[in-house]
């Protein structure tokens, strides 16, 4: 299940797309804009801008703005800095690999075939851009 601040986060970055001409923008505005809870939005713009995903301006015209282009940002990219790893079992996981510790054997076990399956159906969407998800 996606966790609010990922969503949080992919609707934070469709906003600053969707309106990149009055950029830079607030915390403040964006948390209103989009109702966000304020506190919550600042932790993950933080870490955004640490990614450098974003940047932000101090000042009475700063704000967040993106630091690099919304064209090379995909869902998938912002669910693994906001949450971690995608596959719903850390076996299957390819940036965050765990082998389970009830496993006999990954080669024949059925539960791993089926979440594999499902990542791989999975990441093809979650390729999709900023620009691509904002055209949904």
């Amino acid at each position: 299940m996606l966790t609010k601040r990922a969503k949080y986060a992919i609707k934070t970055l469709l906003f600053l797309y969707e309106n990149e001409e009055e950029s830079p923008w607030s915390a403040k505005a964006i948390a209103v804009r989009e109702q966000i809870p304020y506190k919550f939005l600042e932790n993950i713009l933080r870490e955004l801008k640490q990614h450098k995903i974003l940047r932000s301006e101090r000042g009475a015209e700063g704000g967040y703005s993106f630091a690099q282009s919304p064209d090379l940002i995909t869902v998938a990219s912002i669910v693994r800095i906001v949450d971690g790893p995608i596959a719903l079992i850390p076996c299957v996981s390819e940036n965050f690999y765990e082998k389970c510790t009830e496993c006999v054997s990954e080669e024949t076990c059925k539960i791993r075939k089926l979440f594999a399956m499902l990542r791989a159906e999975m990441l093809p969407l979650l390729d999709k851009t900023i620009p691509q998800l904002s055209a949904l």
